[in-house]
């Protein structure tokens, strides 16, 4: 099948774009890739983007949204799959891709808590959360064993968040998730993810954290 021209619409920290180039990375797809600023939306990308939301795929004249309906069209116009081909454990692997939506909520909660109460409080969920996923995981390198795979893609932007965070002070997050931390450490280490950031991403998701006026940034204003 001939790869049609694609340009995907992105922002510098969205780890909902980091899915979505992990994926043309993972399957060598050539593409165009645009930043934009959220906080000043050009009026061409409220257009084309019913949600006003990144990323957004332009395929030659037709626009697609939300990253995991974009992962999923990229995986099928390219040979082989980043899903397993049994449907029930691609069905799983889509609920563990859901999940992980789940936790970057978490994590969003977590960094725009003012008060140290809620602050707590949403540790404690993302804690939970990375021993729910301790109980998935084999002991092999990725979510489902030698191969990459679509979930894959989508823990590894979630994964990044704690190397800047770790920085700050020692969380234990995954203290208890011996499983979860040797998974992120193959997905930290693995070429697509490093790559589907810029190289001064650590300094960008430090600045946007110390400008949030919650919890975290006097945390860090102190660390």
């Amino acid at each position: 099948m001939q790869i049609p021209k694609l340009k995907l619409i992105s922002h510098e920290l969205c780890p909902y774009v980091q899915r979505a180039v992990i994926v043309m990375l993972e399957k060598n797809i050539p593409h165009e890739r645009e930043y934009i600023d959220l906080a000043n939306r050009p009026a061409w990308f409220l257009e084309i983007s019913p949600l006003g939301k990144v990323p957004a795929l332009l395929v030659d004249n037709e626009v697609l949204f939300e990253s995991v309906v974009i992962c999923d069209y990229l995986d099928e116009i390219t040979p082989g799959s980043l899903y397993p081909d049994n449907p029930l454990t691609k069905a799983k692997y889509r609920s563990w891709i859901e999940f992980g939506s789940s936790i970057l909520n978490s994590i969003g909660s977590f960094y725009s808590a003012k008060e140290e109460s809620l602050f707590e409080a949403k540790t404690q969920e993302l804690i939970q959360k990375f021993q729910t996923l301790e109980g998935q995981l084999q002991e092999s390198p990725f979510f489902g064993g030698d191969k990459f795979s679509l979930v894959d893609a989508v823990y590894g932007p979630i994964f990044r968040y704690f190397v800047v965070f770790d920085q700050y002070k020692d969380w234990s997050f995954f203290s208890q998730t011996p499983k979860v931390r040797t998974w992120q450490n193959n997905l930290l280490k693995h070429p697509s993810v490093i790559d589907a950031v810029l190289p001064n991403y650590p300094e960008l998701l430090h600045q946007f954290l110390l400008k949030r006026d919650s919890y975290l940034s006097q945390i860090i204003q102190v660390a």
